[in-house]
């Protein structure tokens, strides 16, 4: 589906999807693969930056977080414009950031929220202060259609280890008790033999199999959320959407490229368009 059907289309303005994330300057993650992954959908993208990141394929060398004031304006530009479908958050910094981006979708009321609660850096460290952890649990997950954790960010929200196999099952119903409507449990993290991500929505569960790539892929989680957002604007359900979800990271991750010196390979958002 392109944003140019019918249905997608409202008094001449295409499905537009939102991310609030943060900028990557390598390219490979946050706002410039959401964007990419937007174009990939056939949806119009937009942006409000919640944080600026001076990094490479190597790593993170300063982060800088925006006036929250400056970060509701850009919010409040996008939805006072454009037929924003869906959104998509990703790094919020700090328990400002949280409660200003919470404040502006309780009032614009999106008919889609992604959530991928970026918490917990590459290295395990802990990227959330104590109130901006409470306030992504009390405030934003709630708001949730679709609640996107790794294993790492599952085990910092639930407070314990997560185990492979019937412990990971059984921690969907302990994440969806904060309120979002669904949990996509992904996978990458856990020891098992190939990538299962676990969806889960009340009664609902399923179980999204892929191959385990030999790679490190570079802004997995920000091309999945990002793609769950457009397939939720395009009007798909949170569980059709999760599967076309990791259907398309899948790909996007074997069809990656290394476009700096570092070891980690950047996701191909377009590898649709390069198969013959």
């Amino acid at each position: 589906m392109r944003a140019t059907d019918d249905d997608t289309v409202v008094d001449g303005r295409v499905t537009s999807v939102l991310t609030i994330a943060g900028s990557d300057s390598g390219g490979g993650a946050g706002i410039q693969t959401d964007l990419k992954t937007f174009a990939a959908h056939g949806v119009h993208g937009l942006s409000a930056i919640a944080a600026l990141t001076a990094q490479n394929t190597r790593g993170v060398s300063a982060v800088h977080a925006p006036d929250v004031g400056f970060l509701r304006a850009q919010i409040d530009a996008c939805f006072e414009d454009f037929d924003v479908r869906a959104v998509k958050l990703g790094m919020l910094a700090t328990a400002g950031i949280i409660h200003a981006v919470t404040d502006a979708l309780e009032h614009w009321k999106p008919a889609a929220l992604v959530i991928d609660p970026v918490m917990v850096a590459t290295s395990g460290a802990k990227l959330l202060a104590d109130d901006a952890l409470d306030a992504l649990r009390t405030r934003l997950l709630p708001m949730a259609t679709v609640l996107t954790p790794n294993l790492p960010e599952a085990e910092l929200l639930l407070g314990r280890r997560i185990a492979p196999g019937a412990d990971a099952d059984r921690s969907l119903a302990e994440l969806l008790e904060f309120g979002s409507h669904a949990v996509l449990l992904k996978g990458g993290h856990l020891a098992e033999g190939e990538v299962i991500d676990r969806f889960g929505s009340g009664v609902l569960r399923a179980a999204f199999r892929s191959p385990r790539l030999p790679v490190e892929g570079h802004g997995t989680g920000c091309t999945l959320a990002s793609a769950i957002a457009a397939n939720l604007a395009l009007g798909e359900s949170p569980q059709q959407a999760c599967r076309l979800g990791t259907g398309f990271i899948a790909g996007a991750l074997a069809a990656g490229y290394r476009p700096g010196r570092g070891e980690v390979v950047v996701l191909d958002p377009f590898w649709r368009f390069h198969k013959a």
